[in-house]
Parts: C-alpha cells; structure tokens; sequence
C-alpha cells in the first residue's frame, strides 16, 4: 500500500482553487474521520486539517472506524474542547443522527462529509460525492471492459453507508440494460481489502466461470486483483473500483485494474471546512443547499498520467 505523506496531502490541498483568507480565525475545528488506515479516509483527514490551520484555527484530526460508540465519544470531546465546529464522516447513516444532535444542541456547527445522515436540518453542510452520477460512469467503462454477455459478481460496501447501495444500485441500473450479463453473486466486504480478498475467494470458488467483478470501492477491488492473481485468473475477470485512490491509480498503470472512479475527497473536504470557517464568521454557510453533491471523474489508462496529487485529477 502506497504510503501518502503529509506534504503529498498539503500539495494536493494547494492544487484547489486558491481563496483569499482573513487571518483572524481562531478556534478548534475537530476533525472526525472513519479509518485513516484507508488512503480515502487519510486525505479526508489530512485536506480538512491543512485547510483549517490555513484559515488560521488549530485542527486535530481522530476516527471512529465505523463505530458509532466511538463517534459519540469523539463527539463529547469535541464538545468538552469547546471546537468551533466539527468536520464528521458520519459511522452510520441512521445511527449518527444522535451524535451530531449532541453537537448541535452543545452549539457547535456540524459539517458531514463524504456520507450522509437520514435527517435533514441539523447538519449545516452534507458534502458528498454524486455516488449515482459516479456509479453510472463507472458501470458504462466496465461493461465496455468485460464486453455485454457473461457471468459476474459483485463486492458491496458497508451496509449502514447509503453510499454502499447508491453505488450499487447505480451498478444495477447500467448493467441490468445487458440482458446477457448475469450476476452470479455478491459479497458485502466493509470497504475493506482484507475482506475484499476472502470474499474474492469464496466468489470465485462458487463461481470458477466469471468474467468480470465490480466492487464499490477501490480497497475492495485491490483485495479482490490479489485473490484473482492468487488463483492465476485476473486475466480472465476484468475489475472496477470506486474512490480514486493512489493504490488504485497504481494498479491501473499496471493493467491490472480496468478503471477507477474519482471521487473529489480532497475538493468536498476543502470546501467543508471553508463553509464551516464562513458559518463561524458570518451565520451562513454560502451554500445553496445543506446537501450538496460533487460530481466523479473517471480514470482509465487513457487519462491516469493527469493524476497528480492524492484524489486530484487535473484537467
């Protein structure tokens, strides 16, 4: 796994577009993040903490790793170190809903990144990728890999992340317009590579014939190239990812990977901290609406070389 230094994570923030900034901030943002283990995770931290120190705050950045439990705990100390507001990717799309709750009723603005909350009206930003419009993409270059007929199988996010079944009903809504291709099965793999690699196993045991695999994300994609490659197949079953990663960019120069979809982490997580920063100063966020969607690119053999900082691609 590629190792992203927190200069690499600093140019990628200066890669954005550049604003004018007072200097008279101050105040903790409190950044919470899933599992910076995750490269996506890592530069969501990372982006958010460089830009809050840039607009003058102190930034610290911890995670949850999925557990609500966890979060709550985060939460209460965020609140306990009286931050001036909270940068949160959300562990559970229904069981985050109290944390941030927490937060709001102690004062403090909450802006949620990368996933969402099925509640409207307590967060004041919910900044996330278009999973529908990225799925869609994604799709469209993997069936023209694996070609419109054959038996594939699929390896699906975390269930309690909206993210997880947007992307795949994305997936469905491409492929099932190909009759001929036939999905021979699905395993849920937490985002994970380690699990991304079992479930490839157990796929490929029930299913020796399959041409193609379609994973939600990159990590779980790069876990099931390592199970293909174990069992002398990944070039008979073509494989997509989802995120963007620097792994993932690595493996599609390799040819091992078809594709991989960008999701613009390093932009929603900048622009996040930059409302949260206009919120402090003004009462108002600058946006049009509390959910706002920032749209994927693709990446493929053709376009990787415009990679040019962790989940940048330059135009």
């Amino acid at each position: 796994m590629l190792k992203l230094t927190r200069r690499a994570l600093m140019g990628a923030a200066a890669a954005l577009p550049m604003m004018a900034f007072a200097a008279s901030a101050e105040g903790l943002i409190t950044i919470i993040v899933n599992d910076p283990a995750n490269p996506y995770w890592f530069t969501e931290g990372e982006v958010a903490k460089a830009t809050a120190e840039e607009l003058g705050y102190t930034a610290n950045v911890s995670s949850h790793k999925g557990d609500t439990n966890t979060e709550s705990t985060l939460v209460d100390t965020a609140i306990t170190n009286k931050s001036v507001a909270i940068i949160l990717d959300p562990a559970n799309a229904d069981g985050s809903i109290g944390a941030v709750q927490k937060a709001v009723d102690a004062g403090i603005p909450v802006f949620l990144v990368n996933a969402e909350i099925n509640q409207e009206g307590l967060a004041k930003g919910q900044l996330v990728s278009n999973n529908a419009q990225g799925a869609a993409l994604g799709a469209q270059q993997w069936v023209e890999a694996v070609g419109d007929a054959g038996k594939f199988v699929e390896l699906f996010g975390n269930p309690a992340d909206n993210n997880a079944a947007t992307r795949s009903n994305g997936y469905e809504t491409v492929i099932t317009q190909y009759p001929d291709l036939v999905k021979a099965g699905q395993e849920v793999a937490n985002w994970d590579r380690t699990q991304g690699y079992q479930k490839t196993q157990s796929l490929l045991q029930a299913n020796p014939d399959v041409i193609g695999l379609i994973a939600g994300n990159d990590e779980m994609a790069l876990g099931a190239i390592a199970a293909l490659k174990e069992a002398g197949k990944l070039a008979q079953v073509k494989v997509g990812g989802f995120d963007g990663s620097p792994d993932a960019v690595e493996a599609i120069k390799a040819g091992e990977l078809q594709y991989t979809v960008l999701q613009p982490v390093a932009i929603f997580s900048r622009e996040a901290v930059v409302q949260a920063d206009k919120f402090i100063k003004t009462g108002e966020t600058g946006a049009a609406s509390e959910k706002q969607l920032f749209d994927c690119l693709l990446i493929t053999a053709d376009n990787v070389d415009k990679y040019t900082a962790p989940f940048v691609l330059s135009e």
